[in-house]
């Protein structure tokens, strides 16, 4: 006998907690064994054409307290800009990475070759850049948003140039810090609140 729909009750929307790590990089969470390595552990293998860079940061929340327990996954092209499956891919160039925070500290890490510009739908490029998906406790639909390069040329990136508010195009810019290396902190709310994209 089928059960009425009036008797069943919904069911509580719960966030990932710390399910989600042991889920997506079991091996990150301590529960070795069930893969030989997490998928998406590198963004790169060795070999991979064009600049190798190092981005370092934490996904902040309102209070400016750091999260420990973010993790994020990259998704980019290579260094002429072309995706991986697209013919003449650089093959040492994943295209994915999935990564967490320290922790310790809330400090992630992510070392990549730096992407190149790509084509825009309707014609011009968007300027290079890595897109992001963030997920952490208390945050039940993971959020988007992208990574630039204050060494590049972003003026005519169609996501950019779209964002309204061109004091709030800054928090998607990476800064550079040293020799192929950049910062790059997400700010999930409150001053500095990182632009997120509804994709």
């Amino acid at each position: 006998m089928v059960q009425k729909l009036e008797t069943l009750q919904e069911t509580p929307s719960q966030t990932a907690g710390p399910y989600v790590h042991i889920g997506c990089i079991p091996s990150f969470a301590g529960v070795d064994g069930i893969y030989p390595e997490d998928l998406g552990k590198r963004a790169i293998e060795e070999g991979a054409t064009g600049a190798i860079v190092t981005v370092t940061g934490s996904v902040h929340d309102g209070t400016g307290w750091a999260l420990r327990d973010a993790m994020i996954e990259s998704w980019q092209p290579d260094a002429a800009g072309i995706f991986p499956g697209q013919p003449g891919a650089d093959p040492k160039v994943n295209g994915f990475c999935r990564f967490a925070a320290d922790g310790q500290t809330g400090e992630f890490t992510l070392r990549t070759v730096k992407p190149g510009a790509v084509p825009a739908r309707g014609g011009g490029m968007q300027a290079p850049h890595i897109s992001l998906w963030i997920t952490a406790r208390g945050i039940n639909t993971g959020l988007q948003t992208r990574i630039y390069f204050d060494d590049e040329d972003n003026a005519g990136d169609p996501i950019l140039s779209r964002i309204e508010q061109e004091h709030r195009r800054a928090t998607l810019i990476a800064r550079c810090t040293g020799d192929g290396a950049y910062r790059f902190d997400i700010v999930l709310q409150g001053d500095g609140e990182t632009v997120f994209l509804d994709l």
